[in-house]
């Protein structure tokens, strides 16, 4: 016979304890960063010219790349994915 769950969907947990945006953002940002690190080894893109290529700083570059870092604008967002020909794509659901 199949068991039963027993307590909450992790969702209704991070519903619960008051932190699923604050989760779903930072997970989302760590994704970001690391595609947009992964398509820039692929590439064989320095940071520098990573930048070079966005018309940004490096460090603007770093706080995209950090994955701890929350403060990244969609202009960088869209910046990063011209420069190595992809785009960004955003949904509500």
């Amino acid at each position: 016979m199949k068991e039963k769950n027993i307590g909450t969907s992790f969702d209704s947990w991070l519903d619960e304890e008051g932190i699923r945006q604050e989760v779903t953002a930072n997970a989302i940002k760590r994704v970001l960063a690391h595609q947009v690190a992964a398509v820039m080894t692929k590439d064989g893109l320095t940071r520098t010219a990573m930048a070079r290529r966005m018309r940004t700083s490096r460090a603007t570059l770093d706080r995209l790349l950090d994955a701890e870092n929350g403060s990244v604008t969609l202009a960088t967002l869209q910046k990063a994915a011209t420069a190595v020909g992809r785009e960004v794509r955003l949904d509500l659901v």
